[in-house]
């Protein structure tokens, strides 16, 4: 989440920039955000079109298996260290 964070606030940053110097943003227009929102959800009418005419055997959430992970993206992970060779690499 916190490269989500970090996103916003810089994209704030940026935004306060351009108004200090009194340029417009390139970034498109509302109506082209939703127009890529609408893109997004369409994408998901195909797999619940196939769900509902070939159910699969386990019932399983169809929002929370399809739809979260492809919308909202998956959070970036961290690197895993191990606590015994990071020591080794202090030095």
């Amino acid at each position: 989440m916190k490269p989500y964070v970090l996103s916003l606030a810089l994209g704030l940053l940026v935004g306060v920039i351009y108004a200090l110097f009194q340029v417009r943003s390139p970034a498109p227009p509302v109506i082209a955000l939703v127009g890529l929102l609408g893109i997004l959800l369409g994408e998901q009418i195909p797999p619940l079109i196939k769900s509902v005419i070939k159910p699969d055997a386990v019932a399983t959430s169809w929002l929370q298996h399809q739809v979260k992970p492809h919308v909202f993206g998956e959070l970036p992970q961290s690197a895993k260290v191990d606590p015994i060779t990071a020591q080794g690499q202090d030095t």
